[in-house]
């Protein structure tokens, strides 16, 4: 990608230029909050890995909310409400 061309990107306002730079730049960050790729000995992978693994990290992620709010959810359901553990959970 050249770094003289530039995306359209929708803002608010109306469009904006996004140039490829900013886009390499916005993927190396995305790297680095990744476990997956920012554990591997080599920093290079490539734009759709990047995002390929953002999506699965963001999947995994949603994943175990949904678990740790079932366990949460049958926790609560067998705690007395007014005893001094459930004012805990419920604060």
């Amino acid at each position: 990608m050249s770094g003289r061309r530039s995306r359209t990107q929708s803002s608010e306002g109306g469009t904006s230029r996004i140039s490829d730079d900013q886009i390499i730049q916005l993927v190396s960050k995305l790297q680095q909050l990744l476990p997956e790729i920012r554990n591997r000995r080599s920093n290079k992978a490539s734009a759709s890995k990047v995002l390929q693994e953002t999506c699965n990290y963001i999947r995994n992620l949603h994943k175990e909310v949904d678990d740790l709010s079932d366990r949460l959810s049958q926790l609560l359901s067998t705690i007395d409400a007014d005893s001094p553990e459930a004012a805990i959970i419920h604060y």
